[in-house]
């Protein structure tokens, strides 16, 4: 026999269900009691019940309304999460009063729902129970009260069950339903949406100008330089793998490059979606590869190489949006393919010529003038031209083994064999050789600021030093790393504007102030004011010029106190761009793959695609359990991501 539940959530759809079976009812009566049993036992039950949760139709919504205003009046900053430590499941939470006082009733309490990633296999028709899996025996009042225990600071856990034996060994995700008085109130599915670490925009130190520590995206402690990083995009011709030197030379005299060399190359190939997948990827590689030769033939040093290939369905939908072509849009890739032959083919290739591309990001370094010499060798002649007081030639020997250390060519205690006199001519080199201590280790912060300090005794109204240590005062609070008086410091970025800074510049510190402010106040709890930083930063961040970096950084930072949407409109109109930076898509994607509105929009399919093409394995990787790095698996309950997913990934 079958029997289960309804609940809150699928009340709306059965409702409209039962008035139109009312209607037939009348119509129907000798097959009432068939229709019963296939709407209590079909694929739209509620899954398995073994513990008796009852869940609360429209005359019983009372039942749920203490718990719902609980979870309304819920800050955005409380968390709660699901983890698993071999076979034991502990809930994770970072506000204990408010969890607490959430039970009151004796069966008030929670249950866990262990869901098999099997149930959305692509061969099998989508799973509409409610209940999606193996439903553990509930902890209610009295076992929540014994058991949750503080684990660090603002954060606690309850062990809350065990997984299953015949559940081992597969790939598993865990669902809360959270209970008053044996009620189901709340069925709660986690997800894993990181808000990643974030930093401070980055805001360099001032030399002749600023110059930016431009670490990569996906960098951590160790900073990765580059001088300058070029993109361009190069054309193909239909069925034309070769490129000679004579092709890339006007390209490569256009960038100038008497003062650097190639130092990596990405190389991200897309043919036009018609023809052999196989043959597509095939002559995008050989193209790549080509372009690689020629631009190897200018320089002598070996230029590294990361070549991606696929095939541009982004552009595609994009060009036959209000076209003939627009019913091609909602067909399969394989389905597109088959009608792109022959007269179709032959018409479309004003469009499909376009689509054949390279999308080229050259990274630089500055050549070394003084490449045959050592360091020693080097330290000797900075000490000559100090004596001849040459300082243009110290100047490019101590950038020398500046680039040189960025590229641990050198070692960093290079730095201090360096003597400079402690005399207003040779300022400039002492206000480098601190900036340089920084830019090399952050760890050397106090020893750079300490330098800084003594120098402004010398020259108190230099906007380089001023400029260096508001900034170097900043990352001080950032790393905790020394005493700094807030409220000085805010006077202090207010005040170089009068030396000559940038505006722009200041507005990237004053946004650097309140990025620290909010994480004082969130420290504290102290949310109202927490929110007021943030919005000085919304209202300011508009007016600067931003790197990827600061993109990734602000979006990442605002994601972390809970300000999603705000992190959404931030990257908005980048994400449908070819050459979108590959992080800020993911992130982007991070961020709004569990809005379903969003998802059955048509740009949504393009971003999904960019994705894919930019990294497979990346796109893969989201449909992934919890503890497999994925953000989840349950994301295949929608229609349209699962059909993402098994037409790219299965």
């Amino acid at each position: 026999m079958c029997f289960y539940y309804i609940s809150q959530q699928n009340l709306k759809y059965l409702l409209q269900q039962t008035r139109e079976l009312n209607e037939s009812l009348h119509k129907m009566k000798r097959f009432l009691p068939s229709l019963l049993l296939l709407i209590l036992c079909s694929q739209t039950s509620f899954g398995q019940n073994p513990h008796q949760i009852h869940f609360p139709t429209t005359k019983e919504s009372q039942l749920c309304d203490y718990f719902n205003s609980a979870f309304q009046a819920r800050s955005k900053e409380i968390q709660f999460s699901i983890k698993r430590e071999n076979q034991s499941l502990y809930l994770y939470v970072n506000h204990k009063a408010w969890f607490s006082r959430l039970f009151q009733n004796a069966k008030d309490g929670i249950a866990i729902d262990v869901v098999n990633k099997g149930i959305y296999d692509c061969a099998k028709p989508k799973n509409t129970s409610y209940l999606k899996g193996k439903v553990l025996k509930p902890i209610y009042k009295k076992s929540i009260e014994r058991g949750l225990k503080s684990v660090g600071d603002n954060q606690f856990r309850i062990l809350v069950g065990r997984i299953p034996p015949q559940l081992a060994k597969k790939e598993l995700e865990y669902n809360i339903l959270f209970l008053n008085n044996n009620n189901l109130c709340l069925y709660h599915r986690t997800y894993n949406l990181n808000s990643y670490p974030w930093e401070l925009l980055d805001m360099g130190m001032y030399l002749d100008s600023v110059v930016y520590n431009n670490k990569s995206i996906s960098s951590k402690k160790k900073y990765k330089y580059r001088f300058k990083t070029l993109s361009f995009t190069i054309p193909f011709e239909k069925n034309k793998s070769n490129y000679k030197p004579e092709d890339i030379k006007p390209m490569y005299d256009s960038l100038r490059l008497t003062d650097f060399n190639i130092k990596r190359i990405r190389i991200q190939a897309y043919a036009s979606v018609e023809g052999s997948k196989a043959r597509n990827m095939e002559l995008q590689q050989k193209r790549a590869q080509s372009i690689t030769q020629a631009l190897q033939s200018f320089q002598k040093d070996h230029i590294e190489t990361k070549i991606r290939t696929a095939e541009n369905w982004v552009e595609f939908f994009n060009d036959i949006e209000g076209t003939k072509w627009t019913s091609l849009k909602p067909l399969s890739k394989e389905q597109i393919k088959s009608k792109l032959i022959g007269t179709i083919a032959k018409n479309m290739e004003p469009i499909l010529q376009k689509h054949r591309k390279a999308v080229i990001e050259l990274e630089l370094d500055k050549k070394d003038l003084y490449r045959e010499m050592t360091a020693t060798a080097l330290v000797d002649q900075f000490s000559q031209a100090i004596q001849n007081q040459d300082l243009e030639t110290a100047k490019a020997i101590h950038s020398t083994l500046f680039q040189r250390i960025k590229l641990q060519k050198t070692k960093p205690e290079t730095l201090n064999q360096l003597q400079i006199p402690k005399q207003n001519k040779f300022l400039p080199l002492l206000i480098d050789n601190a900036a340089y201590r920084y830019l090399v280790d952050y760890r050397n912060l106090l020893i750079a600021h300490n330098e800084l300090q003594q120098l402004l005794t010398m020259a108190p109204k230099d906007m380089r030093i001023r400029y260096n240590l508001v900034a170097l005062k900043l990352q001080m609070i950032w790393y905790n790393a020394g005493e700094v008086d807030r409220k000085i410091l805010w006077n202090e970025i207010q005040n170089i504007q009068a030396l000559g800074i940038h505006k722009p510049l200041i507005d990237r510190m004053r946004i650097n102030y309140h990025i620290l402010e909010s994480r004082k106040h969130m420290n504290a709890q102290n949310f109202d004011k927490k929110d007021q930083s943030i919005s000085f930063i919304l209202q300011t961040y508009k007016k600067v010029n931003k790197s990827d970096m600061d993109y990734l950084s602000l979006a990442q930072f605002l994601s972390f106190y809970a300000n999603t949407d705000e992190a959404t409109a931030l990257l908005e109109k980048k994400v449908l761009s070819l050459t979108i930076n590959e992080d800020l898509l993911f992130y982007f994607i991070n961020l709004t793959i569990i809005n379903d509105e969003r998802i059955e929009d048509e740009d949504y399919r393009n971003i999904m695609l960019n994705a894919y093409n930019k990294n497979p394995e990346r796109f893969c990787e989201i449909f992934q359990s919890i503890e497999n790095k994925g953000i989840t698996f349950q994301l295949l309950e929608n229609e349209y991501l699962k059909q993402y997913y098994c037409e790219n990934c299965n």
